[in-house]
């Protein structure tokens, strides 16, 4: 029997982590219960902290607590997905291609940052959605300490005023001075096609993040979106052009795109709709999980939401699922009851909420600290130890915030 997992972030790594749990607890050989993660590297990339600097070193490895575990790696990019004969086609680094069966399958292939049909973006545009566009962007801020100051070298846009444009934005006046030198003057500028900033976060915090904006410098254009980008700037849909060598676009979620070869029901951002195990109901077989899965997570009608404390949680509830079918044993309910928010706000310090009301716990250097224990250690993959690691996917005390 062979569980595949497809895809390294946080809902494969738990769902890896916690098969492999399910088969100890049971009882069962590696031999008898095979379990296999699929994915270009072996690392995790910790996605959440890619609007920070040194982008390059926001990967953690992957290899020595799959081996620890007994979870088998195979290094490979999945090119397509037969759910009739149950097998994944793989290409690997030597461009060869390798036939996987499956008996189970996890698609945990997270999401990709939406790219609408604006002129210019794909060829000016930036972005930290993925690994190599936060290196690219990092490459970029570097090279313009070697043009003279200007109002169009110092001038960043962040479109998109959700929480990567926040904190993106936020970090960005510091990052700059630090590489064009304390004397420079950074220009940061938000434009979110909303009326206010944070539209999801609700009227609460706002004033929170509208003063860290203040004190940090960070204009907005609000109720206007981006029209077009050019080598001299960003041209807006009131008619204002911004002078700037830096957009990086931060608008917008969609799964990737795998899970268009799935042939199940898919949600508009192309997410797989599973049930509450976590299963895709009309494929025989499959699972889905993490950003590429949409999911309730209580019994009022609330969604997951595509971040890491969700896709945490719903891989481990994966995991313990599609092993527990093959095991005959129980299948556990996903559930996620408990939801917080920490928004870095950059030298102004950040924001920290509990529940879907975003009510307001704490703020400044304490949120700042909850923030960097959250980006520097609770996210991060357990250590190889297989106690430890098997220990930390237990489904219902993944993210029991």
């Amino acid at each position: 029997m062979r569980i595949l997992i497809v895809g390294a972030g946080f809902a494969g790594m738990y769902a890896a982590l916690s098969a492999a749990r399910l088969r100890d607890i049971q009882g069962v050989a590696p031999e008898t219960l095979e379990i296999a993660l699929v994915s270009p590297k072996p690392t995790l990339v910790v996605r959440p902290r890619l609007y920070e600097a040194k982008p390059e070193t926001l990967t953690a490895p992957l290899q020595d607590v799959l081996k620890e575990i007994d979870v088998l790696y195979l290094q490979g990019q999945v090119e397509s997905v037969d759910t009739r004969s149950r097998a994944v086609k793989i290409t690997t680094d030597e461009r060869t291609e390798q036939t996987i069966a499956y008996d189970r399958l996890i698609v945990a292939t997270g999401s990709r940052l939406f790219r609408p049909d604006i002129p210019g973006l794909a060829q000016y545009g930036f972005s930290v959605d993925q690994l190599d566009d936060a290196v690219a962007l990092d490459r970029h801020l570097h090279n313009l300490a070697r043009q003279p100051a200007s109002r169009m070298r110092d001038t960043v846009v962040v479109a998109g005023g959700g929480f990567t444009g926040i904190e993106t934005a936020t970090e960005m006046p510091a990052r700059l001075r630090a590489i064009l030198g304390r004397a420079a003057n950074p220009h940061v500028i938000i434009v979110e096609r909303n009326d206010a900033i944070a539209p999801d976060m609700g009227a609460g915090p706002r004033p929170i993040i509208e003063d860290a904006l203040r004190e940090l410098g960070v204009d907005m254009r609000l109720g206007v979106g981006v029209a077009s980008l050019d080598k001299s700037g960003v041209q807006l849909s009131s008619g204002e052009h911004i002078e700037t060598a830096t957009v990086i676009w931060a608008a917008g979620m969609r799964a990737a795109p795998l899970t268009g070869q799935i042939p199940a029901e898919r949600d508009k951002s192309g997410r797989l709709v599973v049930d509450r195990e976590l299963r895709v109901p009309s494929v025989d077989g499959v699972f889905a999980t993490g950003d590429a899965a949409k999911a309730l997570c209580d019994d009022k009608g609330t969604y997951a939401l595509m971040s890491c404390q969700h896709a945490t949680r719903m891989g481990a509830f994966a995991g313990n699922n599609a092993a527990a079918e093959l095991l005959g044993v129980p299948t556990k309910a996903y559930h996620q009851q408990a939801y917080v928010t920490c928004l870095d706000l950059g030298t102004a310090g950040a924001l920290f909420t509990r529940g879907w009301e975003r009510k307001v716990e704490m703020v400044g250097e304490i949120a700042k600290k909850t923030k960097r224990d959250i980006n520097t250690v609770w996210i991060y993959p357990p250590r190889a130890n297989r106690a430890a690691a098997l220990a930390s996917a237990d489904p219902e005390r993944v993210t029991d915030l």
